[in-house]
């Protein structure tokens, strides 16, 4: 797989009155992550599909735009899923990979079964941000489709997926429905 395709040398800036990602910080992470796709053996740490999920940028003005850098990580963290499965498989083989697979859909499942309103904890502060619990049972439904009835839907759409905002107990844990789909992106990204 060629990395140049990953990886772009370089990304588009916004207006300098407006945010982006900081563009150092950007830098920084793709060359590690370059040097880590390009050769794996010889990186300290090896940069994984989930580093990649669990990457963060400083807004900054006049910064990177924000959509050409997390398109460039979908594909980063894509082509470097396909190949944690390829190892994964090449080691201890294709046995191996579908009970890791097999696993990770059990979890998933036990919380998307959870009936509507109660897939998610509650945030345990009366004005903290939450995320509106009919658009996250929505998402819920997609993805019992996708993983129990053949139904398509892409990884983008749970990575892109936005909630409407709610306050408290009026909506789900922002932290624990963020960290249920960076396992579901993980799962799809294996399988896809």
């Amino acid at each position: 797989m060629d990395i140049q395709r990953q990886i772009p040398a370089s990304f588009d800036r916004v207006q300098r009155n407006q945010y982006g990602y900081n563009a150092k910080q950007v830098d920084q992470f793709m060359q590690r992550a370059r040097v880590s796709f390009e050769t794996p053996q010889s990186a300290a740490r090896p940069v994984k599909s989930g580093d990649v999920r669990a990457v963060s940028f400083d807004p900054v003005k006049g910064g990177y735009a924000a959509a050409g850098v997390d398109a460039a990580l979908d594909r980063l963290e894509d082509a470097l899923a396909m190949r944690e499965r390829d190892e994964l498989v090449a080691e201890r083989g294709e046995e191996a990979w579908l009970r890791e697979i097999g696993r990770i859909a059990g979890l998933l499942r036990g919380r998307l079964h959870r009936p509507d309103g109660q897939r998610f904890r509650r945030p345990a502060k009366a004005k903290a941000r939450s995320y509106n619990t009919t658009d996250v049972d929505h998402l819920c439904h997609d993805l019992i489709g996708y993983l129990e009835q053949d139904k398509p839907l892409s990884v983008d759409n749970v990575r892109r997926a936005v909630f409407r905002p709610a306050v408290g107990r009026d909506g789900y844990e922002e932290n624990q429905v963020d960290a249920f789909l960076d396992r579901v992106v993980e799962l799809m990204a294996a399988i896809d």
